[in-house]
């Protein structure tokens, strides 16, 4: 925990971001019947839906710079997780000397997972270019990406969306306002902080 705190201490760098990543599923829910608004009424939604099964969503943000890149997938493996580290060095991050990526010790979040997606010399190269850092067990609150990933969902997926094309053009819109407005987010959690609030984690030592 106080690993990750400290890494929230850095400044702000364009050599050496420190960027945040989480993934979420997302259910893909068609509405049967909707009645739309006429003059002296409220539109109504019936609460009969079809399930279209579940998305995952890949949430990337950079907390200092006000800067996310979202995308939709079928599934979240190893080999998806791979490729979307591989946006993240070649899209986001194309010219920083080293990236810092926060976050959980998911089970595909392996050095692994780009050998299964690239060949060795790619896997080499984009291992090269990031320092991991992971969350403590039952600790992901600490990723900032979690933040993220409740704005988007309160913002943008408070609806049914029937399809990943559809989720994908909304996930997108809302990346790119989000991304005008750079909005940033302001982490005040020290490791000061923690060893006061959280001192029940903490192992006691006696005199």
């Amino acid at each position: 925990m106080e690993q990750v705190l400290d890494v929230y201490k850095r400044p702000y760098t364009e050599d050496f971001p420190v960027v945040c990543m989480d993934e979420s599923p997302e259910q893909l829910i068609e509405t049967v019947k909707e009645e739309s608004m006429k003059p002296g009424k409220d539109a109504r939604v019936d609460y009969e839906y079809i399930r279209h099964g579940v998305a995952n969503i890949f949430m990337a943000n950079e907390p200092l710079k006000g800067k996310r890149l979202v995308e939709v997938t079928n599934c979240k493996t190893k080999v998806d997780w791979a490729k979307f580290i591989k946006r993240i060095a070649d899209e986001m991050y194309p010219q920083a000397k080293r990236i810092t990526l926060v976050m959980d010790n998911f089970g595909t979040h392996t050095i692994g997972a780009f050998y299964e997606a690239f060949l060795p010399e790619e896997a080499k190269r984009l291992i090269d270019r990031f320092e991991f850092v992971f969350t403590p067990k039952h600790g992901s609150w600490l990723n900032m990406a979690e933040i993220e990933l409740h704005v988007l969902n309160a913002q943008c997926l408070n609806r049914h969306i029937a399809t990943m094309d559809e989720m994908q053009e909304e996930v997108l819109a809302w990346q790119m306002h989000r991304n005008k407005k750079n909005a940033k987010i302001n982490w005040q959690f020290t490791a000061k902080d923690a060893r006061i609030k959280l001192k029940r984690l903490y192992p006691t030592f006696s005199d």
